[in-house]
């Protein structure tokens, strides 16, 4: 297995190096569309520079300048800004709609660069068919040979039913022009009967976005806290790298490299470090998106964890699509699997642990007002292993309320 891990992990490998050094001609579209994902992003140093590569090759693309004066007012660079304004309104001749546009602007003046806070809410009621991950089957397996035995799981480790009420925050605030964020994320569920598994956790961190080689990067760092049934259960720290470039009109490739540390304050000997290899690939136009990604995945463990070290393979397929002005549609997939290196515990379950767990997701949302939508969820989960006392399945319904804001 050892061996089958090396090979993977080296073909994977080749794909980031030929990726890494795929050097696909600048556009004057793939120029624009970074532009504007930049200016999306907050990241207004960046735009500024694809707006002026982009003006370079395409003099009379008029978009191109418009933006480039309005990115270069909003850091506040006022003297270029109406150089800019100027030039658009005499070689361009604008019609009167981007001329009010351009008067707008000017009458506001260009104060400079502003902090900008975003901040959500999430308000959600569902229903979970087995809430407690209970296993499938009734029976297991102890021992092997003349020692084997079955046994009956108590009532408390098979699935039970359970209605919650979910709450999550999340609020983030730009530190530079460049769109260098701090963000902060907490969420709760609360069941109605099964108050042992109620779950609370706050996550932490700080994202650097920046470029390299013509590769938009972005950097990671969070903490994250958990608790389970009202005690604290787990802390987990990761740092993540996450490069993308344009491929297309319409699509970007890119690569991470991640590491996490989980810390378990109950159970030391779960312990573990989990490094992440993943390649993605992102579409988009203008009424819908997908994702799709693949990614290696190592698990150490720190202690003497069941089953030690653990490998695996994870991927992901997602997309989403406007129905209509204000309603929007949702789909998901994914398909996690691990290989343990050890036997999950020699002489009662003689066993390596193999792990294939799916999981498919399908949303439907609408509108009911600026920045408010209603969002109904379904999801169902898949976990099939070959230690029987491991395998589940779990259904979702789920109806939330989520309101935006930006300040």
């Amino acid at each position: 297995m050892t061996g089958a891990r090396h090979v993977l992990t080296a073909l994977l490998a080749c794909g980031f190096s030929g990726l890494l050094h795929a050097q696909a001609p600048e556009t004057p579209q793939s120029l624009y569309m970074d532009s504007l994902q930049s200016i999306a992003e907050g990241r207004q140093k960046d735009a500024s520079e694809a707006l002026r590569r982009l003006i370079e090759i395409e003099p009379q693309h008029a978009g191109a300048w418009l933006d480039l004066a309005l990115t270069q007012c909003e850091l506040g660079h006022a003297e270029e800004a109406e150089r800019l304004f100027q030039d658009i309104v005499e070689r361009f001749a604008p019609p009167p709609i981007l001329l009010e546009v351009i008067a707008h602007r000017r009458a506001q003046g260009c104060s400079g660069w502003k902090p900008q806070n975003q901040f959500s809410m999430t308000l959600g009621r569902g229903s979970d068919n087995n809430l407690n991950q209970g296993a499938s089957n009734p029976t297991f397996s102890l021992g092997s040979g003349d020692f084997r035995v079955e046994l009956q799981l108590l009532p408390e480790y098979l699935p039970q039913h359970d209605q919650y009420t979910l709450l999550s925050m999340d609020y983030s605030r730009s530190l530079t022009a460049n769109g260098a964020a701090a963000f902060l994320q907490f969420q709760t569920q609360r069941n109605d009967t099964l108050s042992r598994y109620n779950t609370a956790s706050v996550v932490g961190g700080v994202d650097l976005p920046w470029r390299w080689d013509g590769w938009n990067m972005r950097s990671t760092g969070s903490l994250a806290l958990l608790t389970l049934g009202g005690q604290f259960y787990q802390w987990q720290g990761q740092a993540q790298t996450q490069m993308m470039r344009q491929v297309g009109e319409r699509m970007q490739a890119g690569l991470a490299v991640s590491v996490a540390h989980a810390a378990y304050q109950t159970l030391p000997n779960f312990d573990s470090n989990t490094w992440e290899l993943r390649s993605q690939l992102n579409y988009r136009n203008d009424h819908a998106l997908a994702q799709a990604s693949l990614s290696y995945l190592y698990d150490n463990a720190l202690g003497q964890r069941p089953g030690a070290d653990r490998n695996g393979w994870l991927l992901r397929l997602n997309g989403r699509i406007g129905l209509g002005e204000h309603a929007f549609g949702e789909l998901g997939w994914s398909r996690q699997t691990w290989q343990s290196d050890k036997p999950y515990s020699p002489g009662v379950i003689d066993q390596a642990r193999h792990q294939n767990l799916q999981i498919w997701r399908s949303a439907l949302g609408y509108q009911i007002a600026p920045r408010q939508s209603l969002i109904l969820e379904l999801r169902a989960v898949k976990n099939a292993e070959n230690i029987s006392l491991f395998e589940y399945d779990d259904k979702q319904i789920k109806l939330s309320w989520q309101w935006q804001m930006d300040r």
